[in-house]
């Protein structure tokens, strides 16, 4: 996709003449990204805008702070869209979670907004454009405190989809949470807090205290991860959907089959596949290999009641 700036306060124009204007947050600028097609050419329009938070960390701080998020929408398909919203990942240390920059993983955004949603996608405090203190911390490899973080990020996400849902080109009961890797487990942790009008959610590779290059397959104290999961299934109700590789790693091939039982085991409902070994590191088949998870994603959202649009 190639964006092209617009005035950063111009509304949303759909073609059949009408207008969705953002009306949450303080809107930072709108783009459309042009797509190559063979007869009419559509655009997937972007607004950029700040989400204010406020979450507490693992040692107890709050912190209020605004986010950069990024909403997108295929001014092909019609309005009113139902929602779903994006988590990216957690790098292992600082200067490589302040170059996160803007997160848009846009072939992956394109998709999701063409089969009629609108895509939110944010990046969360501590990360890149947003900037801020590390609320996702969570000590020490051994002795990790991992419900904090993910309570965080969870938060951050639920803002985000009250600014969706104050548009008036969303339905407000029809909302997909998806993330990949750390914000995968933050699609379980919003699953478990039952949030009214989610109806569906969908971890990527999701799990936390992984680094492939010190310690390849064997994250931190995964089971303090296990105990967590456990936890969130007894609370979860949410229909999720769990895809991994067998070549991943941050987590390799068995842990995520341990965090699933533990999961069903507490009470949650989940759909598992995990895929052959993809690349050189499956933990990327997100963003990496889109067309090897997309026809479960379909089926599983089709599954949910959704009226998919057709999409390549």
């Amino acid at each position: 996709m190639r964006l092209r700036a617009r005035s950063g306060l111009a509304p949303l124009l759909r073609p059949e003449g009408g207008v969705a204007r953002p009306t949450a947050g303080r809107v930072l600028a709108v783009a459309a990204a042009s797509l190559v097609c063979s007869t009419a050419c559509a655009a997937v329009v972007e607004a950029q805008l700040e989400v204010p938070v406020e979450v507490r960390d693992a040692y107890g701080k709050t912190i209020a702070a605004p986010i950069k998020a990024s909403f997108f929408v295929d001014d092909a398909t019609p309005a009113p869209h139902p929602i779903l919203v994006i988590n990216h990942g957690r790098a292992s240390d600082a200067p490589a979670r302040a170059a996160l920059g803007r997160y848009r993983p846009l072939e992956v955004v394109r998709w999701f907004a063409q089969l009629g949603f609108l895509v939110a996608v944010p990046t969360r405090l501590g990360y890149g454009s947003t900037g801020g203190e590390d609320v996702e911390d969570s000590g020490a490899c051994a002795r990790k405190v991992y419900g904090p973080g993910f309570g965080a990020a969870a938060q951050q996400t639920l803002a985000v989809i009250d600014s969706a849902r104050a548009r008036a080109d969303t339905l407000k009961d029809r909302t997909v949470v998806v993330g990949q890797s750390y914000g995968g487990a933050t699609a379980v942790a919003v699953a478990a807090l039952n949030p009214s009008g989610i109806v569906a959610s969908i971890n990527f590779a999701g799990g936390g205290g992984g680094n492939p290059k010190t310690s390849a397959r064997e994250p931190c104290a995964p089971v303090l991860l296990q105990r967590l999961f456990a936890g969130y299934g007894r609370s979860a109700r949410v229909p999720m959907l769990w895809l991994y590789t067998e070549n991943d790693l941050y987590w390799g091939a068995q842990y995520p089959k341990d965090w699933l039982a533990a999961y069903r085991e507490g009470g949650g409902s989940a759909e598992f596949i995990q895929f052959p070994p993809h690349g050189d590191d499956g933990h990327l088949l997100f963003t990496r290999f889109p067309a090897v998870w997309q026809p479960a994603v379909r089926t599983f959202l089709r599954a949910q009641g959704f009226d998919l649009k057709d999409s390549p």
